[in-house]
């Protein structure tokens, strides 16, 4: 099984290591624009080879895009052109644009739209992880449009993955990452901004910053490269989210405003209640 990663990034790359780590791939083939991180990608070992995309396509089984959703989104239709038997995926954090692109391609069948949801703050090939995605969930979004065999082989790639599978349409998946994903990089972006305004003294900061806000704010350190092209596919429902989110922020500001500790309480005890979904 001939493999071709397109973007050797934290994702890129720990899909690679892992499917050649596991057997299901014997041959890992790199793409990517960023000379540095083709080298070192090599140098790590993730990759057996770098090439360019259209060479790597050819002589792969099966074609993985790991890069910023814009970039999948300029790239795929020319990828597909040249697909008749190979499988192409991408593992973008939004869908439902990317699906609308490609909807009249003759190959079509050809590509199974998924997004493993696993990812840290960090990026670049010297963020891969082995075995990073064991027990997580993977969305297949659309997989009525995918050829059977191209759908069984994704779904056995992401088995070998150690992930369980969920199915959606990608409408429904891009609505569902804009309140468990896409609004918590939102919220961590603004404590980081809030207090960067705020507190001048970063050996303050350092100091002080306990698990609490370490843990809230860590993903601030993520790449803006990814993060603003999914903000801008998925805006209409961030925007709702968003707009909730402002609406429970406001609640709590009234309650302090008003020493209304009684509706506090009730307000925090509420939120308690995420406790019988995440363990």
């Amino acid at each position: 099984m001939r493999v071709t990663i397109i973007g050797i990034g934290l994702i890129g790359g720990s899909m690679a290591i892992t499917l050649k780590d596991r057997k299901f791939a014997s041959t890992i083939i790199g793409v990517d624009a960023n000379p540095q991180h083709a080298e070192k990608a090599l140098a790590l070992g993730l990759v057996d080879e770098i090439s360019d995309w259209k060479d790597a396509v050819d002589q792969s089984d099966i074609i993985i895009f790991a890069t910023p959703i814009n970039v999948t989104e300029r790239i795929l239709p020319a990828v597909l052109e040249r697909c008749h038997q190979q499988v192409v995926l991408d593992v973008g954090s939004t869908k439902k644009t990317l699906c609308d692109t490609i909807e009249d391609s003759p190959n079509r069948s050809r590509f199974v739209a998924t997004h493993p949801m696993w990812g840290t703050e960090f990026s670049g090939p010297q963020a891969a992880i082995n075995g990073a995605f064991d027990d997580k969930a993977t969305v297949i979004c659309d997989r009525e449009k995918s050829a059977p065999d191209a759908l069984e082989l994704a779904e056995r790639l992401y088995r070998t993955l150690g992930m369980n599978i969920i199915y959606m349409n990608s409408e429904e998946h891009d609505v569902h990452v804009a309140y468990v994903s896409h609004i918590s990089h939102i919220t961590s972006f603004a404590l980081a901004n809030t207090v960067l305004e705020k507190e001048k003294e970063e050996d303050t900061i350092f100091g002080l910053a306990s698990g609490g806000f370490e843990s809230t704010v860590r993903l601030a350190k993520s790449n803006p490269g990814m993060w603003i092209p999914i903000l801008m596919q998925n805006r209409d429902n961030i925007l709702d989210v968003l707009n909730e989110h402002i609406a429970q922020l406001r609640k709590f500001k009234a309650c302090l405003e008003k020493e209304n500790y009684e509706y506090l309480s009730e307000l925090i005890n509420r939120a308690n209640e995420i406790r019988r979904i995440l363990k």
